[in-house]
């Protein structure tokens, strides 16, 4: 991976300066001349490019020094350093993320370089307020004044950020916990300051051992080190983590214990799994059209004769013989007709509708279902939704394929709750029901092609991809909530019209 970004940051040396350049020059030409911003941005260049090719920030600290004095020339503060970091932090992404080799994945590719600045501007930090707090020692009334600044700008940086800040001393016991780090996990910070770093792990001897790998890292050398993993919650759930862990040591070398910037992976794992199952639409999308074609024209023919025997036989246990042909091949022209839809959907005219129409159109269908027997639908449904913009049949089907699915689980006696309601960026629709519910080895399932819990000759295992399918098309989502014996919901989820 360094050898990629060194390549990239070489490459695009010159935009990046070029970006960064341009944007202190607008927010700070009123207090550095352009000489000086040309100066600091190339040596903060050339700084990264060092501290990448030799794997230690140390070799940073006389660029350091010298920002430091210009910077204090300057008479700006830590807040107005933070975003000058922060602008050159933009160059870099914004110059590298739609320009990668595609030899690593670009979300660690960014966050690898993310990490890199936010811990230079660590070290910047640590220096500031070591200098600081050498001239406040000649002035015990300045030392109150700036001490307590230097907090309020420190404890709002490490509050603000969405990632978990931690630091581990080297007893291995919790230091500092910040805001990011509570909202991911849960603990609040007096929970867990003198507490175990073992606090977050998973009950598994493997996640033991990688701590003592990281240990050992930590204490041998002073690269980061970035891992993907998983942690525990306070209330128990597991989740998809990465780690940025750089060591902590004195003046002479001595480890002291380690820096851990965490960052929650499930959005990202979310965004994987969907991108993994549009393939695997995709992949099963060509070979349903060839199957529904090769399976389609034959049939026609068997169907032709079967119906001109049936005109033309007097024979009853003949007749009944034929129409129990007649009743298969109408199940086969079925799932033949529901592959061409999962293939290919109709590519009907969107229109602009509010999604509550189609709704009651819905709910409305189904109420005449053959298996509604003592079922009580309650709708909750917003009027003041906004517009979509979309193809009403094929929504229809999405929801008709979601109540009738409610029904079977039902058995035609029970409650099917329908909700609508909205925010400023989507609509949203509920189905819910009170039926016999799903484990998780099937809920993970339902979306998959061909898969059903009905019987042989009452479900194709087709209605759910093709709906999955038609909603992924108009850029929405479908997601399943499901307790076995309890019941499940289904949330379709579509973007709002913007104009």
């Amino acid at each position: 991976m360094k050898k990629l970004i060194l390549k990239l940051l070489r490459k695009f040396y010159d935009q990046i300066v070029s970006t960064w350049e341009s944007k202190l020059v607008a927010d700070y030409g009123s207090k550095l001349s352009g000489v000086q911003i040309q100066t600091f941005v190339e040596s903060s260049v050339n700084s990264l490019i060092d501290i990448i090719e030799q794997s230690d920030y140390q070799i940073a600290d006389q660029y350091l020094i010298d920002t430091h004095n210009l910077f204090s020339k300057a008479d700006l503060n830590l807040l107005e350093i933070s975003q000058i970091f922060h602008a050159g932090r933009n160059a870099l992404m914004n110059n590298l993320q739609n320009n990668s080799e595609n030899e690593f994945d670009p979300v660690i590719l960014l966050g690898f370089l993310d990490e890199l600045v936010e811990h230079i501007y660590a070290r910047y930090v640590m220096l500031h307020k070591n200098v600081e707090l050498k001239e406040m020692e000649s002035d015990r009334n300045r030392l109150a004044n700036k001490l307590e600044l230097n907090q309020k700008y420190l404890s709002s940086i490490l509050h603000t950020s969405e990632s978990a800040i931690v630091v581990i001393d080297d007893s291995e016991k919790f230091q500092s916990w910040n805001k990011g780090a509570e909202n991911i996990f849960g603990y609040k910070e007096a929970e867990v300051i003198g507490q175990p770093s073992s606090l977050l792990l998973p009950k598994e001897d493997k996640y033991f051992s990688e701590l003592e790998s990281i240990i050992d890292s930590a204490k041998s050398s002073s690269d980061v080190r970035i891992l993907d993993t998983e942690r525990r919650t306070k209330d128990g759930r597991i989740l998809p983590v990465q780690l940025s862990v750089a060591r902590l040591h004195t003046d002479n070398g001595e480890y002291t214990g380690r820096t851990v910037i965490i960052r929650d992976q499930s959005h990202i794992k979310n965004l994987q799994l969907q991108i993994d199952q549009s393939e695997k639409l995709a992949v099963i999308g060509q070979l349903a059209a060839g199957v529904a074609h090769e399976i389609g024209n034959p049939l026609a023919s068997i169907s032709s004769l079967v119906q001109l025997m049936q005109r033309k036989n007097d024979n009853d246990v003949l007749k009944d013989q034929l129409l129990l042909i007649k009743e298969n091949i109408d199940r086969i022209s079925k799932i033949v007709r529901e592959l061409v839809d999962f293939s290919r959907p109709p590519s009907y005219e969107k229109v602009f509708i509010q999604i509550t129409d189609v709704v009651k159109t819905a709910v409305g269908i189904v109420k005449y279902d053959k298996r509604v027997k003592k079922v009580n639908f309650e709708t909750e449904l917003d009027p003041d939704i906004p517009l979509v913009r979309i193809v009403p049949d094929q929504i229809l089907q999405v929801f008709v394929n979601i109540l009738i699915n409610a029904l079977d689980a039902i058995e035609g006696k029970g409650t099917i709750r329908v909700k609508s309601h909205h925010d400023d960026n989507n609509i949203f629709v509920e189905i819910e029901d009170n039926g016999c519910g799903m484990d998780k080895e099937t809920l993970d399932k339902i979306f998959n092609p061909f898969f059903t819990t009905k019987e042989v000759g009452k479900g194709t295992g087709l209605g759910l991809s093709v709906s999955y399918s038609i909603v992924k098309k108009f850029n929405g989502e479908i997601n399943a909530e499901s307790i076995l014996n309890k019941g499940s919901k289904f949330v379709i989820k579509l973007p709002v019209l913007e104009n």
